[in-house]
């Protein structure tokens, strides 16, 4: 099974990413962990690029070099893990470039989703978590340094939007999730909505 974290930044996606495979691997089952963009020595180079180089970047740019790693990240660590039989959980895919570049940078749901179809060859979630937090609420952990996280409250808020309006189109490919509360709270939340990894 295939399972992806989506959301806001700061809204404990990564937290809650290791939660749940602590959760499965406790269950005996065997659980890979990766992060988008990187996962691969191309995709980290690529996530230092998009994310630590100063500078402004096209939206047009930013796709590509997100759909670059992520190409790289399903052909050499998701798809063998799949076929090895293991649950893969990915800190973002797709739905991230959807949202960012797709609906804020305004380059278009559908033209998006036509390049994530090329760079993931069809590989989708099988589930898709968004962990929903407003950015009221987490923009305070949010890294200064990283060219993402630095764009501001209203940025964020729109970021929100997309996301949220991805949930309601792909219901059956999402599970919306409160990031609101505790850590331990979310993590619950969580594990209610993935019956299917349960058995």
């Amino acid at each position: 099974m295939f399972i992806a974290f989506e959301g806001v930044d700061g809204a404990g996606k990564s937290t809650q990413v290791r939660l749940l495979a602590e959760h499965l691997e406790g269950q005996g089952r065997e659980v890979l962990l990766c992060r988008e963009p990187g996962g691969t020595e191309l995709g980290e180079e690529l996530r230092r690029i998009l994310l630590v180089t100063g500078g402004e970047m096209d939206p047009e740019v930013e796709v590509l070099l997100f759909m670059a790693a992520r190409a790289q990240l399903c052909n050499k660590v998701i798809r063998p893990a799949l076929e090895a039989g293991k649950v893969v959980i990915s800190d973002r895919f797709l739905w991230s470039s959807v949202v960012y570049q797709g609906i804020v940078g305004g380059l278009g749901v559908e033209e998006v989703l036509s390049i994530g179809r090329v760079a993931t060859r069809g590989l989708l979630p099988d589930l898709t978590v968004l962990v929903d937090l407003d950015p009221e609420d987490s923009h305070s952990g949010l890294d200064e340094d990283d060219r993402m996280e630095s764009r501001g409250l209203d940025f964020q808020r729109r970021v929100r939007e997309g996301f949220l309006s991805l949930a309601e189109e792909f219901s059956d490919n999402f599970a919306l999730i409160d990031g609101g509360g505790s850590v331990e709270q979310v993590h619950g939340r969580v594990i209610e909505a993935l019956p299917q990894v349960q058995s």
